[in-house]
């Protein structure tokens, strides 16, 4: 038996895992290990012992081979005879169901009030979101000077050259609410409106009642003969189908300059039960037991001119509320902080 077929069948005796097996394999059988020394040797001995030396080194490679096969063989058999123990599957178990995500807590409220307002013929329009100045303040009535078109409130964006030609359109704008959507909605020509807005707006705030982007709905209507007693019944209705029976609304004097009379629309406050007090310290969300969730009034008729529409014949009502401050107010809800909406906090989101 050639020395090196024995020192191999010694070697592999203390073989006991697949990492030490290539070891030996490596020392004795790779390009470099004990065999290919061996044969390189033959070149330098005389050409009478060359051809009986080498056969004898490839009669111990085969050998050699062959036991490192075998033991390789030994361990896949061993590995294969213990998957009916550490990999077996019971087929009649129930599967286990994938991760599911599902809309987002802000989305829900949106598609929510959609179909409230759809119940009583609201129907869903859009509008942009960066969008001209004429539709964001002009067309409503609100003049040059006045500070909600400041640099300090409103993000404004620089028209290109083309688009700067067009002078009564103004700057661009990204719309701090959804009013934009009022003369657009009147140019169209087909009345009456009763449409509902959802939208983005954007505005330079953010505390626990305010974000730089939030969502906002924008209630229109458009008819003959509508009066504050009109809109007052529609708010109601969608605070009643959104809040429950249980919630108080109020309506409070304001000033808008695009409608006349304007209201601010209040609601008892969610989170510390319209009292104005969380275990006995004020409440760091309302402060009064009070969250304002938008405005409304009677459109003025400077916007309904603007949109080509007639005001001696037609009058007007709108309203706008923010979707994230009203979601807020929703009774089981406590949400101390609008921001936390938007931190992608997967403990939070997913109790929605």
């Amino acid at each position: 038996m050639n020395p090196m077929v024995k020192e191999l069948r010694q070697a592999l005796t203390s073989v006991d895992d697949e990492a030490g097996l290539e070891a030996v394999r490596v020392e004795f059988l790779g390009r470099k290990g004990k065999l290919a020394e061996a044969m390189k040797a033959l070149a330098g001995l005389p050409l009478k012992d060359r051809k009986g030396e080498g056969a004898e080194l490839n009669a111990a490679k085969q050998e050699m081979e062959s036991l490192f096969d075998s033991k390789k063989n030994s361990f896949e058999h061993k590995k294969s005879s213990g998957l009916a123990n550490t990999e077996w599957i019971d087929v009649t178990l129930p599967g286990v169901a994938p991760a599911e995500g599902h809309l987002h807590l802000t989305t829900q409220a949106i598609m929510e009030i959609e179909d409230i307002f759809a119940r009583v013929g609201f129907t869903r329009v859009t509008a942009p979101d960066v969008d001209w100045d004429w539709y964001a303040f002009e067309s409503l009535n609100i003049p040059k000077d006045h500070p909600a078109r400041d640099n300090w409130e409103t993000f404004f964006a620089a028209p290109s050259e083309a688009s700067a030609k067009e002078g009564r359109l103004g700057k661009i704008v990204l719309t701090p609410h959804t009013s934009n959507s009022q003369v657009r909605e009147l140019e169209k020509g087909k009345l009456p409106i009763r449409m509902i807005n959802v939208g983005r707006c954007y505005r330079r705030q953010s505390d626990v009642s305010h974000i730089p982007m939030f969502h906002q709905f924008e209630g229109f209507m458009v008819d003959k003969g509508l009066s504050v007693t009109h809109l007052k019944g529609v708010l109601d209705y969608f605070a009643k189908a959104f809040f429950g029976p249980t919630r108080v609304t109020r309506l409070r004097p304001h000033h808008f300059r695009f409608t006349e009379p304007s209201f601010e629309v209040d609601i008892s406050c969610g989170v510390c039960d319209g009292t104005g007090l969380v275990s006995g310290d004020k409440c760091r969300l309302c402060k009064s037991g009070w969250v304002e969730l938008g405005g409304a009034g009677m459109t003025h008729p400077s916007v309904l001119e603007a949109g080509g529409v007639d005001s001696s014949v037609y009058s007007a009502f709108a309203f706008g509320w923010g979707v994230e401050r009203t979601l807020m107010m929703r009774d089981g809800i406590h949400i101390k902080d609008i921001r936390v909406l938007y931190q992608n906090d997967l403990r939070f989101l997913n109790q929605f």
